[in-house]
């Protein structure tokens, strides 16, 4: 596999969080079509890339946990088929994803996202039904993202859905369209 597909899936991350309202978050999937995969000299300039004008919030960040005692599991899948072999990740939703969801939202890639947020996102890979475990998660709101390319027309779509976490909470958590 590209080294640079976790990358590219990070910068998927945090470009498809948003932001959220007081209360408990609404349950919802976002696929978003990132288009056809790049040879990974071309991923840190690529001029389709919308540069970030958000700088990172620091003091959101700090406040943030790295790890906990909460779990979650479940299956990466598009149109029934499996995400074999492919990255999951878990990102706490902020308030510096918001501009980059706004971009992909609208089909517009933001440039990767800063390594400090970059470090309080958790991934794992999934097995060959496209099954994925991640342990040690903080508590708090998520984005668990995975991406897998679409038979039907070769372009790689992203699978996002926002979760909320309890301290020791298991939650399963589908990634299927």
């Amino acid at each position: 596999m590209k080294a640079w597909i976790p990358v590219a899936l990070l910068g998927l991350i945090l470009a498809g969080c948003q932001m959220m309202e007081p209360g408990p978050p609404p349950e919802r999937i976002e696929v978003i079509d990132i288009g056809d995969e790049r040879p990974p000299e071309a991923e840190p300039t690529a001029p389709d890339r919308v540069p970030r004008q958000v700088a990172f919030p620091e003091r959101e960040y700090a406040s943030l946990q790295r790890s906990g005692s909460a779990a979650i599991s479940g299956r990466l899948a598009l149109n029934g088929m499996p995400g074999a072999g492919e990255t999951v990740a878990v990102a706490p939703v902020t308030t510096y994803s918001a501009e980059a969801a706004e971009h992909a939202l609208a089909g517009r890639a933001v440039e990767p996202a800063d390594p400090r947020a970059q470090a309080f996102t958790h991934t794992t890979r999934t097995d060959g039904n496209g099954q994925f475990s991640l342990q040690g998660l903080p508590a708090g709101e998520f984005y668990v993202m995975g991406s897998v390319v679409n038979p039907a027309n070769g372009q790689r779509q992203a699978i996002i859905r926002q979760v909320s976490l309890r301290n020791g909470q298991r939650m399963e958590v589908n990634l299927s369209r």
